[in-house]
């Protein structure tokens, strides 16, 4: 409706997620749901990641962020900026291991989206509504989306709701020139799901949980995290901010020399911890953590404490003794 009907090339990020439907699936960048689908479909592809810890070779942080985010400049010239209408993409990416970007990587990504005039669209299904200490994870790092894809926090997961929040731009290009907003599902602005929602953003602003996240627990956990897996001799990285929070195991910390069957090891860890009674979550070299918001000190400290238990356990199996 903007005049530029071939702008119609959506790019993802490698090892990023966005659903499981054939649509999100391709947009996603898992490989294994690719072969399992023969995705993506038409019209989708993928840049790199900025998963420094596997990939930044002898860079600084700073250094390979700026690099994975020129990825996307490249592919944008590659394919034709004519034909690139959006960049999508998690602010931290979730399910691929709660991995955070280094600093300054998403301000680029940023400028090349507005030179070449590409959409910028953020997954805030894992990252909004407080996860990070703000309300919405782009807010932590400092930039400025055109599109918002909200769910999970929204209703806090009693009922499915997502949502699509988006520019003025784009809503007045929709309204002005496109007609009738089209894309209305049988169950959209369902009475029931969007009370509980209601409901629920109301909890969470009449209790500061978001600020509580970020003035309180947020830290405390962090620094929880810090405490007990700084020195572990499994573990090479520990990232996180808010209440989610993720360790990467590494078989040689100077060197980020990861082990060869890493998620059989983090998934060991995931195991103990379930039967522990510690909720987390394995992906890849990455045993990952993302409490309630209305968690409290005592709780973080039983829920690191059976983590730390589930990690030594594991490196009993590796180690020995």
């Amino acid at each position: 409706v903007m005049g530029k009907p071939e702008k119609k090339v959506l790019i993802g990020r490698v090892n990023g997620y966005h659903g499981s439907t054939v649509g999100s699936a391709s947009l996603g960048g898992m490989a294994f749901m690719h072969e399992m689908g023969d995705l993506p479909i038409a019209n989708i592809t993928h840049v790199d990641e900025p998963y420094w810890y596997a990939n930044g070779g002898d860079l600084s942080p700073e250094a390979f962020g700026k690099q994975a985010a020129l990825s996307l400049e490249k592919k944008i010239l590659e394919l034709g900026a004519d034909r690139v209408a959006a960049f999508v993409a998690e602010p931290f990416q979730g399910a691929g291991g709660m991995i955070f970007p280094p600093d300054g990587y998403w301000q680029e990504i940023e400028r090349i989206c507005r030179q070449y005039d590409v959409l910028l669209c953020a997954d805030e299904v894992i990252g909004g509504f407080g996860r990070t200490g703000e309300w919405f994870a782009h807010r932590h790092f400092g930039f400025e989306p055109d599109l918002i894809s909200i769910a999970k926090g929204l209703t806090s997961g009693y009922v499915p709701m997502g949502g699509l929040v988006m520019s003025r731009r784009i809503g007045e290009a929709l309204v002005e020139r496109g007609g009738v907003y089209a894309h209305g599902l049988t169950y959209s602005g369902h009475p029931v799901a969007a009370a509980v929602a209601l409901a629920n953003l109301d909890v969470l602003e009449r209790e500061q949980l978001v600020t509580r996240t970020k003035t309180d627990t947020g830290p405390y956990l962090q620094k929880a995290l810090r405490d007990a897996f700084a020195d572990h001799p499994l573990v090479g990285e520990i990232q996180g901010v808010g209440a989610v929070g993720a360790i990467q195991f590494a078989k040689d910390k100077k060197t980020r020399e990861r082990f060869a069957n890493e998620a059989e090891l983090t998934w060991h860890s995931r195991t103990v911890g379930f039967e522990l009674g510690a909720i987390v979550r394995s992906t890849n070299g990455r045993l990952i953590v993302a409490p309630p918001l209305v968690i409290d000190h005592a709780q973080i400290d039983e829920l690191i404490g059976k983590m730390r238990d589930a990690v030594d356990a594991t490196a009993r199996t590796v180690l020995g003794g």
